[in-house]
């Protein structure tokens, strides 16, 4: 038997010889080898009955799975599980992946390391362009492999921009796939940087500004701001901020970005239990107070772009079109290891104006209009933005 199962022995003989509630120590006894895992952990109450469903648990799965499994690899199984199931984002990291996450920049746009191509004799899309190196590889993918679902959205009647949507999302990020409807579902962390301009813009035909943000960077509120003094705000009809599969990135650019078209008010809120609760407000002064302003969310707009999208429309800034956005409003903190390990963990909620929890609900626009897929985006785009200028505000 293992240290770590004479550990779990003796820890439940402790807990069962006292009342209903124990104080775990700092460190156990130097007999038990255990200073490296224990030192420097903080003072816990420990629930005994816990303690012993978890031992009896531990001690099934030990004696009868039908694979027997060393200790290192149950305890680190259980300690995924506990993380992991506090909510959809936090997550035990490897050294490894917590190295690679140290690597990531914040706000920055990610893929994953293949691409992908449509095969029209077979209709289906295929992973090209994978290295042997990568981790896809390492989990079992190859060239040639048929992608029949992402995130749970089947491939076979979407076109390439589609398809790169779902591929797309902030660095460090992940996302399901499926090889076929029987395969088992494989996660994919978005590993590899994007190098995409911040803010694309294009002047429509009737005078509608559209201004596509794949992510809020540390300059998006200066970058929107030139663009509207470059097209001279003042003769346009209307501008459309397009957060379309937009993931989020910076809560302070968000933050400036909202600031270009409130005068005041609030703007975002945290609340959280060990970090302490955060109000952030709109500055004196509109920047452009005669902007009619519209906003364009789909099921993929998340987190700072969910933050941005309420704080207007709660504030009748704007009007939002499109479909209910994704519903991820949490800030995660990292919490480093003696191990080398980290857990990421969630520790605030984002509150919306008037109070609202983001996440798990998302924001809902004003105006429901999804993309239909048989629809050019270029017709979609002119679409939304006509029906931006039929709203009377």
């Amino acid at each position: 038997m293992t240290q770590a199962w004479k550990y779990i022995a003796v820890l439940t003989g402790v807990l069962t010889s006292g009342s209903h509630s124990v104080w775990a120590v700092e460190k156990v006894s130097a007999a038990l080898d255990f200073d490296e895992v224990m030192e420097e952990q903080r003072i816990a109450e420990v629930p005994i009955e816990s303690i012993q469903q978890f031992v009896q648990i531990y001690g099934t799965v030990k004696d009868n799975y039908v694979e027997e499994k060393s200790d290192d690899v149950l305890f680190l199984q259980a300690i995924k599980g506990l993380v992991g199931g506090l909510d959809r984002y936090s997550r035990y990291l490897t050294q490894e992946e917590y190295k690679q996450l140290l690597q990531y920049t914040e706000g920055d746009l990610a893929t994953a390391d293949f691409d992908v191509s449509y095969d029209s004799h077979a209709h289906q899309w295929q992973i090209k362009n994978l290295h042997e190196n990568s981790d896809s590889f390492q989990l079992g993918l190859n060239n040639g492999f048929t992608i029949f679902k992402i995130d749970n959205q089947e491939l076979k009647n979407l076109n390439k921009q589609q398809v790169d949507d779902l591929l797309h999302g902030s660095i460090g990020s992940s996302f399901q796939l499926q090889l076929n409807a029987k395969s088992p579902v494989i996660t994919i962390v978005r590993n590899k940087k994007l190098d995409v301009a911040d803010i694309e813009s294009e002047l429509l035909h009737n005078q509608v500004l559209v201004l596509k943000i794949k992510v809020f960077q540390q300059d998006t509120a200066n970058e929107i701001k030139r663009l509207l003094e470059e097209y001279n705000s003042n003769k346009l009809k209307a501008v459309l901020i397009d957060l379309r599969n937009n993931p989020g990135g910076l809560l302070s650019a968000a933050v400036e970005t909202a600031d270009l078209f409130l005068s005041q008010g609030l703007i975002v809120s945290t609340q959280s239990r060990s970090e302490g609760d955060q109000q952030f407000q709109a500055l004196p002064g509109d920047d452009f107070p005669h902007v009619k302003l519209g906003i364009l969310i789909n099921g993929r707009s998340a987190s700072a772009a969910e933050v941005f999208t309420a704080a207007l429309k709660e504030h009748k800034r704007a009007w939002i079109i499109g479909e209910k956005s994704y519903g991820k409003g949490v800030v995660q903190k990292l919490f480093p290891l003696a191990n080398g390990a980290a857990l990421q963990m969630t520790v605030s909620h984002y509150y919306t104006p008037n109070g609202l929890m983001i996440d798990g609900q998302g924001i809902r626009p004003n105006q429901e209009y999804p993309w239909p897929l048989e629809m050019k985006e270029e017709t979609y785009l002119n679409n939304v933005t006509e029906l931006l200028l039929k709203h009377k505000e």
